[in-house]
């Protein structure tokens, strides 16, 4: 166990439990960023309308991962999710997560 791991857990090991429970991988950053590249069958909710949406994501009824460009919005992301009961984990930058999946 790496010192990331021991600080931030074992992302790898939580994101195949997401998936393998029918994860949405849920893209927080703006159209614009979507639009230039995205992981494939990603969902696009920017951040800033993201509580606007939050009775249409439950109703996906699955456990979420979200990502953006970095980290940062997805961390927000994951934690409004989560204080509004929905499942959801921080995947961080798309790119990244992408090559987890």
């Amino acid at each position: 166990m790496g010192l990331l791991d021991f600080l931030f857990g074992n992302k790898s090991k939580k994101i195949d439990d997401f998936k393998s429970r029918g994860a949405i991988i849920l893209d927080v950053r703006g159209k614009g960023e979507y639009d230039g590249g995205a992981i494939p069958g990603s969902k696009n909710i920017p951040l800033p309308s993201l509580t606007s949406k939050l009775k249409e994501i439950k109703q996906w009824d699955k456990p979420v991962i979200t990502c953006c460009a970095s980290g940062m919005r997805s961390a927000s992301a994951a934690g409004i999710l989560k204080s509004n009961g929905i499942e959801a984990m921080n995947g961080g930058g798309w790119f990244s997560l992408s090559k987890k999946l």
